[in-house]
């Protein structure tokens, strides 16, 4: 068995093995929000012609994935809880201007 030296070595090894943690998970979780947010920004600015709704539908399921996970600490709900919130504030915002632009709104 090899010595994993550091924490990219441990978590390339976690990857191999299909493990990730929850703080793993809501760390990219919170990089995919940012993401988001930016490709709906780019689409709006006139950047893309249409909006990013297959990744808007693939975080919301990784987010209620998580969210029906009973094993969350009360530190890790927290988290959660507040890129949550994030994310529907932004939902609203996409929301409301996909129908200022005439756009089907989902």
């Amino acid at each position: 068995m090899a010595i994993l030296r550091n924490s990219l070595d441990r978590k390339k090894a976690q990857l191999a093995e299909g493990i990730v943690s929850i703080d793993d998970q809501l760390e990219r979780l919170e990089e995919d929000i940012r993401r988001l947010k930016i490709d709906f920004d780019i689409y709006f600015n006139g950047g893309t012609k249409t909006p990013p709704h297959a990744a808007r539908a693939s975080l919301e399921a990784r987010m209620s994935r998580i969210h029906g996970n009973r094993g969350l600490s009360y530190g890790s709900r927290y988290k959660l809880n507040a890129l949550m919130s994030r994310y529907n504030s932004y939902r609203h915002l996409w929301r409301r201007r996909l129908k200022e632009k005439g756009e089907d709104v989902q």
